[in-house]
């Protein structure tokens, strides 16, 4: 055994087994990911992201790693992480309890339309700091196949999602959830939200 790892190049055991880890992992997490309720396009992104980073571990481009040291290219999707994060949080601070993961397709009786704090800056407050936040992860790390197919991704996913919140809030709120649409953006790049015929 020992004359073996004196063959194996420098640093090479740690990328074996993380890719191991990964590969593990990869062929794992579909049905994981399935079980878990991730189905459809967000389980399939999800295990996309998987195989892509295994195969970046086995698969290193000309230039790669001087493409991993563009400091001020990380810098930059740090502080698109950090914006991110902080907008989601005060999203939901300020949203407080008519905060919720899951689109509602019923209005409680507690339910009040927020148009206050950041949501006075943008409608999707949340959705814009998760969207700057996964694809500043992807710039952190210098990726710029994974950037650009997070980019994509998330902007479709929000697009979609931006139409289904806005139909309920509709029905919600009414009049006034459509006179605060007119005011304010919904803050992500390219989506306007439902439109709406009178």
């Amino acid at each position: 055994m020992a004359g073996c790892a004196a063959r194996v190049p420098p640093g090479s055991e740690a990328r074996l087994s993380l890719a191991t880890f990964l590969l593990g992992a990869s062929v794992l997490a579909l049905p994981l990911l399935t079980r878990a309720g991730l189905q459809g396009r967000t389980g399939l992104a999800l295990y996309v992201a998987g195989l892509n980073a295994l195969l970046l571990l086995l698969y290193r481009p000309p230039r790669y790693q001087e493409l991993k040291q563009i400091t001020w290219v990380s810098a930059t999707g740090l502080l698109m992480v950090v914006f991110g994060e902080c907008l989601r949080k005060a999203a939901m601070f300020t949203a407080g309890s008519n905060f919720n993961h899951v689109v509602q397709s019923e209005k409680s009786d507690t339910h009040t339309l927020v148009t206050s704090g950041v949501y006075a800056w943008c409608r999707h407050p949340s959705y814009v700091g998760w969207f700057y936040w996964s694809i500043g992860t992807q710039v952190m790390l210098c990726n710029p196949i994974c950037g650009v197919v997070y980019a994509l991704t998330v902007w479709r996913f929000f697009r979609d999602r931006t139409e289904e919140e806005e139909i309920s809030l509709i029905h919600f709120f009414g009049d006034e959830y459509l006179d605060y649409k007119k005011r304010v953006p919904t803050g992500l790049p390219f989506i306007k939200g439902v439109k709406v015929e009178l």
